[in-house]
């Protein structure tokens, strides 16, 4: 009989997979999930999917409404607008993703440093960071873009550079309960180096936190190239980037608001998508959190 139950009995699945099922399975991160990827897919396959070039222009057909040649409309230019936002991911989402990359790097880098070596150095450090975080993040982009100059790197790196201290406070807490385990001493008990230490034992166990930290930052870092981009600050003319492409179309909000609205919902879109995500992830990796089905 024990034969036959053990047989019948339903096979435990891999963490891995169970962990996948919590993250997708739930409506608001399979939505997320479905309307990120198409816009990530849309912008890989831009040419593909793009009727026009997205920097021929026609001004016979200037300002023309949404139709069936072109379904988003054509801007001042004659320019489908459709090919620009799709043209436009490539530039919109890849520039997110380099500042958070960027940021998580520098931040998790510091975090851990401070957070294990403690002392007069982390206290500093400490008060820096606080004096950092008492900027908006998007002002202190703008001081330091100002420095560096306009140009989509640049922006990049303003970005990114504001986005540290954020990061590197939250690693430095995480950090600072990794590094009292036991398994911490035993390494130092053994002669491992700091360095091996910070490398081998805390990154790893931070790493969950800085996966949630960066998926959630990631629509902010869109959002934040985005508006410096819209200030004049970022993308330059021609290029198809969504903040650009908001800030040239403020002008015929009243005559071709399709200029405005479509660059817009595209921004709207891949940031939703990625708050959902992030909120989900949150959930899933956090023990404490009552939702981990």
């Amino acid at each position: 009989m024990s034969g036959v139950a053990a047989a019948v009995r339903p096979r435990a699945r891999h963490p891995a997979a169970r962990f996948l099922a919590r993250l997708f399975l739930h409506p608001g991160a399979m939505v997320g999930t479905i309307v990120f990827t198409a816009l990530v897919l849309a912008a890989i396959f831009a040419p593909l999917i793009a009727p026009y070039d997205w920097n021929d222009t026609d001004v016979g057909i200037r300002l023309s409404a949404p139709g069936a040649e072109h379904l988003f409309g054509v801007d001042i230019h004659g320019r489908d607008i459709f090919s620009r936002v799709v043209a436009g991911g490539r530039y919109s989402i890849s520039l997110g993703v380099a500042t958070v990359l960027l940021s998580l790097f520098l931040g998790s880098a510091i975090g851990i440093f401070l957070g294990f070596v403690g002392g007069r150095l982390d206290a500093w450090g400490c008060r820096f960071i606080d004096v950092l975080l008492g900027f908006p993040a998007i002002v202190l982009a703008i001081m330091i873009v100002s420095v560096l100059g306009v140009g989509l790197v640049n922006v990049v790196f303003a970005v990114a550079l504001a986005g540290v201290p954020r990061f590197a406070r939250v690693v430095r807490g995480a950090t600072l309960v990794v590094r009292e385990q036991l398994y911490v001493e035993a390494a130092r008990a053994l002669g491992a180096s700091d360095l091996r230490i910070m490398a081998r034992h805390l990154l790893p166990n931070v790493t969950p936190t800085l996966v949630v930290l960066g998926t959630l930052d990631l629509g902010n870092a869109i959002l934040s190239t985005a508006t410096l981009s819209f200030l004049g600050l970022g993308a330059q003319p021609p290029t198809p980037e969504w903040g650009a492409m908001l800030s040239s179309g403020r002008e015929f909000m009243r005559y071709a608001p399709w200029m405005m609205i479509f660059p817009g919902l595209a921004l709207f879109l891949v940031v939703m998508s990625v708050n959902l995500i992030g909120d989900r992830l949150s959930q899933v990796l956090d023990p404490k959190a009552k939702d981990r089905r």
